[in-house]
């Protein structure tokens, strides 16, 4: 019996079986990972280099590591045998992470989900669990670890505080220069706000992130920093001797934000309890 999915750009794919040998991008791949789809194969984006960014690949230590996808050539794709390829798409139109001339040349047709800031967080997992679903994964059970996080937010940011708390997303681009984010450009950012938390918006800037100074994330005063945690971001080391970023520290509580999280329910609940966690001391310590 054969095979076939339809991508969120409209191309299906259609096969004689169902792909046993599925190389993915390494968010999408962790994803399939968390719902029951074990690839053959991962590869990174134009952000990655030589190794994994172990901030996005997590649980798929294990998994073979193709190098980052804009220098993946149908060679080293092909090396794996790839019945088919997952990536991400964030316009629609494209695959974020691959080039299809290299899947092309590997003999290996692309599937891409799509990931972008007009797509709903619901919209995303329904999409992978039904991806890993067509491949013969189990993703059963992870609604409801979702839906236990949610309500921990609305929990969380009930009025326990004369002034709501407030949220700031940030990925810090070294010591002179910080990408403060646009809550309506990142699907679960847009999520939270929905369950009620306060996401300060960054001003003036670009379509995702405002770049900006340290001293103008100060200014924002955020009671809870989301900091990206991914390996291009500058890590926490760097920034010690800015006094901004002293100061932002000093005043709120950071914790940890992966931007290109594994697109299953399990990990979203992860990060969502988190938030909710941090929320909720917050919430009883502030007057």
């Amino acid at each position: 019996m054969g095979w076939e999915f339809t991508d969120d750009r409209g191309i299906t794919v259609r096969l004689t079986g169902r792909p046993e040998r599925v190389a993915a991008y390494v968010r999408a791949g962790a994803g399939l990972w968390d719902l029951g789809v074990r690839p053959v194969a991962v590869y990174g984006s134009g952000h990655d280099g030589d190794e994994p960014d172990r901030a996005k690949s997590g649980s798929l230590a294990d998994v073979p590591y193709l190098g980052a996808g804009r220098t993946l050539d149908h060679a080293t794709l092909g090396s794996v045998r790839p019945d088919l390829v997952v990536d991400v798409t964030y316009d629609g139109k494209k695959p974020y992470a691959v080039t299809e001339p290299a899947a092309a040349r590997a003999d290996a047709p692309v599937l891409a989900l799509a990931v972008g800031a007009d797509t709903s967080l619901p919209r995303i997992l329904a999409r992978f669990t039904e991806l890993a679903e067509a491949l013969g994964g189990e993703p059963a059970g992870q609604d409801d670890e979702l839906a236990a996080a949610e309500d921990l937010v609305r929990s969380a940011v009930r009025p326990k505080a004369a002034v709501p708390l407030k949220v700031l997303a940030l990925s810090a681009a070294g010591p002179g220069q910080v990408h403060l984010a646009r809550p309506g450009a990142w699907p679960e950012l847009r999520h939270l706000a929905e369950l009620g938390v306060e996401l300060i918006e960054p001003g003036e800037g670009g379509a995702n992130w405002a770049t900006t100074t340290w001293e103008r994330a100060v200014e924002l005063a955020p009671d809870l920093v989301l900091a990206d945690v991914r390996g291009n971001a500058a890590p926490a080391a760097e920034l010690e001797s800015v006094p901004a970023w002293r100061a932002l520290t000093a005043a709120a509580t950071v914790t940890p934000w992966n931007p290109e999280l594994p697109c299953s329910a399990r990990a979203y609940a992860a990060f969502i309890g988190s938030v909710a966690r941090v929320l909720g001391e917050l919430a009883v310590k502030k007057p």
